[in-house]
């Protein structure tokens, strides 16, 4: 990585952003070292403590090097959403961080503020489970308000679905929420913001090279344990490659057709990281790799 780590101050918190397999995590470790800052997670799947290899967290090498906090402490049968996150990072801010992750929307919650949305009852996300299911996304997409329609990424269910129960619950558009948002808990003035834009030839072939590495260090075997508790639907089973590792478990496909799903998918997840990323986090500052 080509970065000169003396251009990054050494007071305010740390933020990096970057698409999946950008090298986030390395940049963080190295500044961890250098100022003797703890590594807090802003990545939605690193929280989940089934998912080690395939949520590509820290190893335990790295962990030793530094302290980490926000990662694999939730349980897959857990609630959890940025609102808990911001809370619990909010608890680690009295000290020298560097946040980091893929996350989006877990960034703009931290610099720009999230609003308290009312929880969505359960009988409003079995309801929105089985339309999207049944009807597919364009249902839910149709139905709901037009500045809500036109934020959110018409292309990803998990999102539509959350506008259309947060609509459905409580009577209000989701940018209606947003637009009511509060302060925010760490502004990106008050931080060194830093956001990985690497070349995407140069990305795609790293997040080849480490899905076959992910297998060598034992995704298959992270997958078969989560088998029994599989539940497609869930957050926790977003992880890039856990469904296509489910469906060679099952028989459905070979291990090298898994692979080259999984990978596919890596480099469509990174491509809508990058949009977010430039849409989103204008104010941060450009690292361009390699």
């Amino acid at each position: 990585m080509t970065f000169d780590l003396k251009a990054v101050s050494r007071e305010a918190p740390v933020l990096i952003a970057g698409p999946t397999a950008s090298g986030k995590s390395a940049l963080a470790l190295e500044l961890a070292a250098r100022d003797g800052r703890m590594i807090v997670n802003a990545d939605a799947l690193q929280v989940y403590s089934c998912w080690r290899v395939l949520s590509a967290r820290p190893s335990v090498a790295d962990e030793a090097q530094a302290p980490h906090a926000l990662y694999g402490h939730v349980a897959r049968d857990q609630a959890y959403s940025v609102g808990h996150w911001l809370r619990e990072v909010r608890g680690y801010l009295d000290r020298p961080v560097v946040i980091v992750g893929g996350t989006g929307l877990y960034f703009s919650a931290l610099t720009e503020g999230l609003s308290e949305i009312p929880a969505t009852p359960p009988e409003v996300r079995a309801l929105a489970d089985s339309r999207l299911a049944d009807e597919g996304i364009a249902a839910l997409l149709a139905e709901l308000d037009l500045a809500t329609a036109a934020r959110i990424d018409p292309l990803n269910p998990a999102r539509v679905q959350r506008a259309w129960e947060v609509q459905t619950t409580t009577g209000r558009g989701l940018a209606a929420w947003q637009d009511a948002t509060g302060p925010a808990i760490l502004p990106v003035a008050a931080t060194e913001a830093l956001v990985i834009r690497p070349e995407v030839g140069w990305l795609d072939a790293r997040i080849a090279r480490r899905f076959t590495n992910m297998l060598a260090e034992g995704a298959l075997d992270e997958v078969r344990a989560a088998l029994p508790h599989w539940q497609p639907d869930q957050p926790w089973a977003k992880a890039i490659g856990a469904p296509e590792l489910v469906a060679h478990l099952r028989g459905e496909i070979s291990l090298a057709e898994a692979t080259e799903a999984a990978t596919l998918a890596s480099r469509q997840y990174a491509k809508r990281q990058r949009t977010w990323f430039r849409s989103r986090m204008k104010l941060w500052r450009e690292i361009a790799l390699p």
